[in-house]
């Protein structure tokens, strides 16, 4: 009998912080169908500042200053919240996003790129950055990656 079988728990395949993200995405995804088709591409910022703001400050102040380099170098980008995460996309899908660390309790915040993203460099590139802190130098490689990104 396996310590897991002992204590009466199981293994469902999810953590704990996974099934929250997902049912995060389940209520995105209905507020999205409330807004309605023409609305669907709105802009939620506020919904992603109220986010942002739930953070522990370390987090918060990443995620704000991402937030920031987005608007001022990939102004047409829309942000949304994705899987609860503060996200940015193009004609309505996710090309970036910001995951904070407390969110899946990681050692450090992430800048994640998606597929639409079209960051693609010879035949295997990152998809994700693991964020600690921003100084100039990685504020301006940070920028280059999302001028490329949004097209």
């Amino acid at each position: 009998m396996t310590d897991e079988q002992a204590s009466g728990a199981s293994y469902d395949g999810f953590t704990a912080e996974e099934r929250d993200a997902m049912k995060e995405r389940a209520k995105e995804l209905k507020a999205t169908t409330r807004r309605g088709a023409r609305k669907a591409k709105a802009d939620t910022e506020p919904e992603v500042l109220a986010k942002m703001a739930e953070m522990p400050d370390e987090d918060r102040v990443l995620a704000e200053r991402v937030h920031a380099l987005v608007k001022e170098h990939a102004p047409h980008l829309t942000a949304k919240l994705w899987y609860g995460m503060p996200a940015y996309a193009r004609d309505g899908k996710v090309v970036c996003f910001f995951q904070s660390a407390q969110k899946f309790k990681s050692r450090y915040a992430t800048l994640g790129f998606s597929d639409q993203a079209g960051l693609d460099e010879d035949v295997m590139w990152p998809t994700a950055y693991a964020l600690t802190a921003l100084d100039p130098a990685t504020e301006k490689r940070i920028a280059a990656l999302l001028a490329r990104a949004a097209g």
